[in-house]
């Protein structure tokens, strides 16, 4: 199905079918066990999502966008995709926003995040961007402002506003918590230093703290005594 040139108003129900036909059973059983979400899965492997997105992106991408229907994982998978892809900051904008409110599962969030090369772009706008998704109090909005800290901004002149916000989020979210592990466990791995630092004056929950040691003691980056020495940062 060539998805540059399809006719999105007078053949969509032709692609749904089309990705009823490529849907895999087995890796749909297994995205069930480990996704927790409200949309139906098909069961269609990343890459080839991928694929599809950059085939729609290549077409008429905004009758696509504008076609409201979330009837399966796969299709918020691919909105999300799709979006990833526009490289003006307005129209990314206009789509953005009302993408977040789709989120409702860590793989969803994730995979959005690190396709988002735009950021890369458009650090100083992103920046405030995040501050408002960490401000609120929704657990996708939350760790979709940590996963593009950790995807964009681990960098050492970002250090201490990751610290800072990491320090100031207080939630019993699992997902949030996770997110805020990951990240500073990256933040270790690349700036030892300064994550020690702020490990001997944090605010951590002992999830979260106990967590990070965890991730970084599995690091096959960090040496053996140091791993070590880490364990007197648990609480």
């Amino acid at each position: 199905m060539d998805l540059k040139i399809i006719n999105w108003n007078e053949d969509y129900d032709k692609f749904i079918n089309y990705l009823i036909e490529i849907k895999d059973n087995k890796y749909q059983e297994f995205n069930k066990k480990i996704i927790n979400t409200k949309y139906d899965m098909l069961g269609i492997k990343i890459p080839v999502l991928r694929r599809i997105a950059k085939e729609i992106y290549n077409g008429d991408y905004k009758t696509f966008l504008n076609i409201l229907d979330n009837r399966y994982y796969e299709l918020v998978m691919i909105r999300g995709l799709v979006i990833s892809y526009i490289k003006d900051i307005d129209l990314f904008n206009s789509y953005f926003n009302d993408y977040l409110d789709l989120i409702d599962n860590w793989a969803i969030c994730d995979t959005f995040c690190s396709s988002l090369k735009i950021v890369n772009n458009n650090i100083d706008y992103f920046i405030k961007v995040i501050d408002k998704l960490i401000d609120t109090d929704k657990e996708y909005r939350v760790r979709l402002a940590l996963v593009l800290l950790l995807d964009y901004y681990v960098l050492e002149e970002y250090l201490d506003y990751i610290f800072k916000r990491v320090d100031n989020i207080k939630s019993d979210l699992y997902y949030i918590n996770m997110a805020k592990a990951w990240l500073l466990c990256e933040c270790f791995i690349k700036y030892p230093n300064n994550t020690m630092n702020y490990f001997k004056n944090n605010n951590l929950d002992k999830f979260t703290i106990n967590k990070t040691i965890s991730k970084i003691r599995d690091s096959y980056r960090v040496d053996a005594s140091t791993k070590e020495y880490l364990l007197s940062f648990r609480k």
